[in-house]
């Protein structure tokens, strides 16, 4: 039989946004629960040393959020490792149903389903994932030790990436398509100064090769952006940091999207187009995408969610529906 859960509120997703949600909701007596998704923690579980969160000089990211996770818990948020295979956000009570077979419901509904990995699309990428093509670094960079590796990238992720490689590999490369990078400027330094990294201006990754039986990466090849000449960089892994994309499988027709996909939220608060549901973090901000930035709206939708909910009480069924219509994104 089928599993029925109702809370005040619902939180999705798991990383700085969600656990300060859930922190705040908790202090306001919501009672919410939280359900981690597959990546309980989000993307800092696979970030090594972070240096921009206020109060630690440096802090391993999957630390963090273990204590971030360890503070909803204590301030008495029901934390369930599951994963929302659907949400239907047509009336309320919304509701959502559980890869475990739970369904839950909500009078207000909190997003923080953070975002994923983007991927260059090749035919070949696709081929070799999980054989030598990656997207995290700390979760494959130990296979790689004493071996080259390519990194295709510009910006914080692909830094960050190249450098933690540079742990294992006897030389990492770094392919980026312009001639400067994106990256904050210390985090450049600090990969112009390492003798490991090689980086190779003004070039696009065309394809992957390597061997199919054992499937395994052996090299890449690269095209020059103004020559289009083509040359072949030989490694034994391949890690993508071309950034992110907003996770919004969930809500993609039902919320307003913009800025390629993010969730829309009404300025300066973390409002949808749907009353009652609120959007937090790297779903929605398609500009700062850091976590300080992420907690502090994972904060800002909680006080929403408590502010809203009580503007409901007393309000009659027909209402409760007229409030939970969904808006036409095309609007």
């Amino acid at each position: 039989m089928t599993d029925t859960r109702h809370t005040r509120v619902l939180i999705i997703g798991s990383g700085p946004a969600g656990y300060t949600a859930a922190v705040y909701a908790s202090r306001a007596m919501l009672e919410p629960v939280l359900v981690q998704g597959i990546q309980p923690g989000g993307q800092l579980t696979i970030t090594t040393d972070v240096e921009n969160w206020p109060g630690d000089t440096t802090v391993m990211g999957p630390d963090l959020m273990v204590r971030m996770e360890a503070h909803a818990r204590e301030m008495g948020t029901e934390i369930i490792s599951d994963h929302i295979m659907s949400l239907d956000l047509g009336a309320r009570p919304f509701v959502a149903q559980g890869d475990s077979g739970t369904t839950y419901t909500a009078d207000a509904v909190i997003l923080a389903t953070g975002a994923q990995a983007k991927w260059l699309g090749l035919p070949s990428e696709e081929h070799f994932k999980g054989f030598g093509v990656s997207a995290c670094a700390t979760c494959d960079g130990f296979f790689y030790r004493g071996k080259e590796i390519v990194v295709v990238g510009g910006g914080n992720t692909a830094v960050e990436e190249a450098l933690f490689l540079t742990n294992f590999a006897s030389k990492v490369t770094l392919v980026h398509r312009r001639d400067s990078l994106r990256a904050e400027k210390i985090m450049q330094d600090r990969l112009f100064k390492n003798p490991k990294v090689e980086v190779v201006w003004n070039h696009t990754v065309e394809e992957v090769v390597g061997a199919q039986e054992p499937r395994g990466v052996e090299g890449v090849v690269i095209r020059h952006v103004d020559t289009g000449e083509t040359t072949t960089i030989p490694c034994a892994g391949f890690f993508v940091a071309i950034g992110h994309a907003p996770a919004t499988e969930l809500v993609k027709d039902q919320l307003e999207l913009h800025n390629g996909g993010y969730v829309k939220v009404e300025a300066g608060t973390t409002r949808t187009s749907i009353p009652g549901v609120f959007a937090a973090g790297d779903l929605t901000d398609h500009i700062y995408r850091q976590a300080v930035t992420s907690a502090g709206m994972g904060c800002m939708a909680a006080l929403d969610a408590e502010k809203w909910l009580a503007e409901q009480e007393g309000e009659t069924p027909a209402e409760a529906a007229a409030y939970a219509a969904p808006v036409d994104a095309a609007e």
